[in-house]
């Protein structure tokens, strides 16, 4: 009777560290959400607003901190911090800026790696001069363009 009891008991702690480490994830991954599109829309903010957020997603700062140097309550920060958060993400929501930046990105690094197979396979079978040109220009082209 032990085992299964001590068995109950490690499954339920396996249970609730794993919750908890799902949930610290999924704060991260807003936290650099919230903050990416902190960089794109962060000056439709007002200046209140952005130096809030920017203390409390780019400098890490805790509410209580913020709150001595801003000179208001823990409560006006997190509320200031609230607001912000539901702007950002809705006009994130209304115009896709960063998640269009994300697509562009992503398609111009299969345009870098299409044009580097075709070096690749130019190279092997049948060298062509023009071809080895234009996929160097394609390459050279996307990889400046996601910079």
């Amino acid at each position: 009777m032990t085992g299964e009891w001590e068995c109950g008991i490690i499954h339920n702690c396996k249970e609730k560290c794993f919750t908890v480490m799902r949930e610290e994830a999924a704060n991260v991954a807003k936290n650099l959400e919230i903050s990416f599109l902190l960089d794109f829309y962060g000056e439709m903010l007002t200046q209140k607003q952005r130096e809030v957020i920017e203390y409390y997603y780019n400098d890490d700062l805790s509410l209580a901190e913020i709150a001595d140097n801003e000179g208001i309550t823990r409560q006006g920060v997190r509320d200031s911090i609230k607001r912000a958060e539901a702007q950002l993400l809705e006009m994130e929501e209304r115009l896709g800026l960063a998640r269009r930046f994300r697509e562009m990105q992503a398609g111009l690094e299969q345009i870098q790696k299409a044009a580097r197979e075709i070096i690749a396979c130019n190279e092997s079978f049948a060298y062509s001069r023009d071809i080895y040109q234009r996929a160097v220009l394609i390459r050279d082209l996307a990889g400046r363009l996601n910079q």
